[in-house]
């Protein structure tokens, strides 16, 4: 079983970027509780900081109590130290197109997450998003415009190698092929081919029911239940008798959070969702978030919108409302290619607090570690879309 400290995954990083510094104390912002970052590489979430605060009783005229003292000896406390667990959240990832022909002319595709597996693998449970189809009876496009995003089944091959343990496809291209005879054969060999490297599919199955169903890994004794679901593509939907994905509606989430909740002991949803290229979360994005919340929901994470978005807490629930592109060809604007990793701390069942990693992909998919003033940007993004949300209801 994979195990990250705290202090781990940020020597790992001031290691590699040569820029980290010593975070100092200051006032958390309401909606975006962080301290501040050293050079933007790193935030670091304080769940609490969006707590009511406590008040102090004022002092009253009553006497203080004596106490006797007992001849009896206390036993000393038992100790309850809770596991401590790391979980590892990338953007979207489309092995597609340029990204594929990449890979093509390579023979594999780990040289797409080179730089950051060590991140990855060192995580107790990576999760990622797949945005593409990946099946080898689809023809390629090659690097083309083109909507059709199909890579090949090496990509599953080298996701499982860098260090995936599962992966939300509840998205919108993952039914995609490049031929009108595949019907549901590419998205029927995505889950294979997941799952036959060991990659567990989040939120789509042979029918709804099925893609309903939450995926529960446990690390350490600790129960976490995954359900993914997406609302941009309703051709990608399962059916009562047909596969595809989980569709994002009101009772189907708290069906599937209901039912991840018997399953598990963290909830964690994660939903494809919002508005291309929009840092800004619109109102389904905030009016679902607020929905898992109510539901049970113990965090959420979504993507989609090929951006970094805002993140909020929903009555101490962290929200992550988008990681950005973490494999894409999208080169045509910087901010595309840029996303977060995000990694997650848990002392057993409870949220410990959470940083952010920017990263940035070239047009062939390689994943590199963003330093200096383009991590200090990404993250400004971040805060800055966080701060301007409406405050929650």
């Amino acid at each position: 079983m994979r195990y990250l400290t705290r202090n781990l995954i940020i020597g790992l990083t001031c290691l590699l970027l040569s820029a980290c510094q010593p975070a100092q104390a200051s006032t958390p912002a309401t909606v975006f509780p962080t301290l501040p970052p050293p050079k933007g590489v790193f935030v670091l979430g304080q769940p609490t900081a969006t707590s009511p605060p406590t008040h102090t009783p004022r002092p009253t005229n009553s006497p203080i109590p004596k106490v006797t003292p007992s001849q009896t000896p206390t036993n000393p406390p038992t100790s309850t130290t809770e596991p401590e667990i790391t979980l590892l959240f990338s953007g979207q990832i489309v092995p597609a197109r340029c990204v594929q022909a990449g890979v093509d002319a390579h023979g594999n595709a780990d040289y797409i997450y080179a730089e950051v597996s060590h991140l990855l693998q060192a995580a107790d449970l990576t999760i990622g998003t797949l945005n593409a189809a990946l099946s080898d009876a689809s023809p390629m496009t090659g690097c083309i415009k083109t909507f059709v995003l199909v890579g090949s089944s090496l990509n599953a091959d080298a996701m499982a190698a860098a260090g995936f343990d599962a992966m939300s496809v509840a998205t919108n291209h993952i039914k995609n092929c490049n031929s009108n005879t595949c019907g549901n054969q590419a998205f029927l060999d995505t889950l294979a081919n997941l799952q036959r490297v060991g990659i567990r599919p989040i939120g789509a199955g042979e029918n709804l029911e099925s893609a309903l169903q939450p995926v529960v890994l446990e690390v350490q004794g600790v129960r976490f239940a995954f359900v993914s679901l997406g609302e941009i593509e309703r051709s990608a939907f399962a059916g009562e008798n047909t596969p595809g994905i989980a569709p994002l509606n009101e009772p189907n989430l708290r069906q599937a959070i209901a039912a991840a909740r018997q399953a598990g002991d963290v909830v964690i949803v994660m939903p494809h969702w919002g508005p291309e290229y929009s840092p800004n979360p619109n109102w389904n994005q905030r009016t679902y978030a607020q929905i898992a919340v109510d539901a049970g929901a113990d965090l959420v994470v979504g993507n989609h919108t090929h951006v970094v978005q805002a993140m909020q807490y929903l009555h101490g629930v962290p929200v992550f409302y988008g990681l950005g592109n973490f494999v894409f060809d999208q080169t045509w604007d910087r901010k595309n290619q840029q996303s977060v990793l995000l990694v997650v701390h848990f002392e057993g069942t409870r949220f410990e607090g959470y940083e952010f990693i920017p990263v940035y992909a070239d047009g062939d998919g390689t994943v590199h570690l963003a330093d200096g003033a383009e991590a200090e940007a990404i993250i400004a993004r971040i805060q800055a879309a966080s701060t301007a949300l409406p405050p929650p209801p």
